[in-house]
This record gives C-alpha cells, sequence and structure tokens, in this order.
C-alpha cells in the first residue's frame, strides 16, 4: 500500500517564557506523511525553523512509548489529541483530514506554568508525591509475595491506579484544574494494598493538602478528567479518595 500524505496548517502557541504575553503562530505543513506521530511532525517542523534559522517549538518527549506522561499537548481543544486512551507521541497524522487546521497549545491550569512554548513545569505533582505517594519499610530481604495474601479485585484495582503516568491530562480537561484524579490514583495504587494500611490516613490527609496548597481547583463530578486520560483512570478512585479523607479527618480527632 502506497503512503499517504497530507497537508495540514498549525497553529502552535509560542510564548517565551511564564512572563510572557504568548501567542499562537501559523505554519503550514505540506506533504506530511499520514503514518507519522504527532511528535515526529513537530519535529520535522522544528528541522524546518531551524534551517530558517527560528527558534524551533519547544514541547515535551521522552519514551515516545505512552509511558512517561511528558508529551504534554492540548490539540483541537483536547489533551493528547482527537483519539481515545492515546497519549501524544501514540497518536498518528492518519487521524487528521488533508487541509486540517491543528490548533496546539500547552496545559492551561495556574499550578503549570508555561516554561516555554508548549511545555509546562509540572512538579506540582513531584510535591503531592512527595508529600505521602510512598511507603515506610524497614530495608532488608524482601518478603515472599506468597506471605502478603492479596484479593484478586485489590490487586486488580491497585494495578489499574498505578497506571497513571502523570502527564496532566486529567488536569487539562477540568474547567477547575482539578488534580482529584491524579491524587486519587496516587493514593487508591498504595490503599488497596497491605504495604500502604499503616499510613494510608496520614497519606491521604498530606497528599490532598499538598494539592490544595499547590493552587489545583475543585472537583464538581464533570468526568472530563477520566474521559481524557490517556490510561483510563476510573472516577472510582476519587470516591475512594474521598471515603479516605473522611475517615483520617475523622480519626484524628
Amino acid at each position: 500500500m502506497s503512503e499517504k500524505h497530507i497537508n495540514v496548517t498549525l497553529k502552535v502557541w509560542r510564548q517565551r517564557n511564564s512572563k510572557d504575553k504568548g501567542g499562537f503562530e501559523t505554519y503550514p505543513m505540506n506533504g506530511v506523511s499520514t503514518d507519522m506521530s504527532f511528535l515526529e511532525m513537530f519535529d520535522v517542523l522544528n528541522e524546518k525553523l531551524i534551517v530558517e534559522g527560528k527558534d524551533p517549538v519547544a514541547f515535551d518527549h521522552d519514551c515516545r512509548e505512552g509511558i512517561c506522561g511528558m508529551c504534554s499537548m492540548f490539540i483541537n481543544g483536547r489533551p493528547h489529541g482527537p483519539k481515545q486512551a492515546v497519549t501524544t507521541c501514540q497518536l498518528h497524522m492518519r487521524s487528521f483530514n488533508d487541509g486540517e487546521t491543528i490548533v496546539v497549545e500547552p496545559w492551561r491550569a495556574k499550578p503549570f506554568p508555561v516554561i516555554k512554548d508548549l511545555m509546562v513545569n509540572r512538579s506540582a505533582f513531584d510535591r503531592i508525591i512527595a508529600a505521602g505517594g510512598f511507603i515506610s519499610v524497614n530495608t532488608g530481604n524482601a518478603q515472599d509475595a506468597n506471605s502478603l495474601p492479596i484479593s484478586k479485585e485489590n490487586a486488580d484495582e491497585a494495578f489499574a491506579a498505578a497506571a497513571c503516568i502523570g502527564c496532566g491530562a486529567c488536569v487539562a480537561a477540568c474547567k477547575n484544574a482539578s488534580a482529584m484524579l491524579f491524587v486519587s490514583a496516587k493514593v487508591s495504587q498504595l490503599a488497596l494494598l497491605p504495604q500502604g494500611q499503616p499510613e494510608r490516613n496520614q497519606r491521604v490527609m498530606e497528599m490532598v493538602a499538598q494539592m490544595d496548597s499547590e493552587g489545583f481547583g475543585s472537583c464538581t463530578n464533570t468526568g472530563a478528567c477520566s474521559a481524557e486520560c490517556p490510561k483510563e483512570i476510573s472516577l472510582t478512585n476519587i470516591a475512594r479518595m474521598n471515603r479516605d479523607y473522611v475517615v483520617a479527618e475523622l480519626s484524628s480527632k
């Protein structure tokens, strides 16, 4: 089968730093292979800009395999673009039509200040994890796995919560820039396992407090976060975290 090519117009947000006002710049892209990933298409754009003596578009990327969560682009009004359950690096140009205009922006949230162009500072997520997304155990030989019985239901739910890659799509999709889906996934993956029980109450209190202090908005249960999550993290994690928070708060009194 012969390779197909399309022409598209990119409207890309350009911003020198967090203090710069920023704005859109338009770039025609002709003869784009539909087999290219979205990031590969941006590589071609940047090569073109460099040859022209212009500043290339800054964007985050690392694994390009849908694992690291770095490729945070807001494409045509949706985090990671039009496809369900994929990251930007997994999005291919065959998902777009010949002659289409594609609008690309960074995540829009106060706790995610723009570093440059399409790159945002997501260190707020790191601080939330540091506040309680860990377990404290004695070092030494690892216990035999069979000595810690875990039901398959809990194991499956913990694994599903742990699939969160921390990309921030949930924040970008939420009208309030809430981080509840991210935080609840990180809380749940430990709350469902025996190893996470000793610090369960402390963990949820401290991670929620850190989330609030970072300036993320409140959850209003619209479900946009889960709908746009590339790993399809479930809203049930938010319900679990809310229950854990109430229990922890009552236990502290």
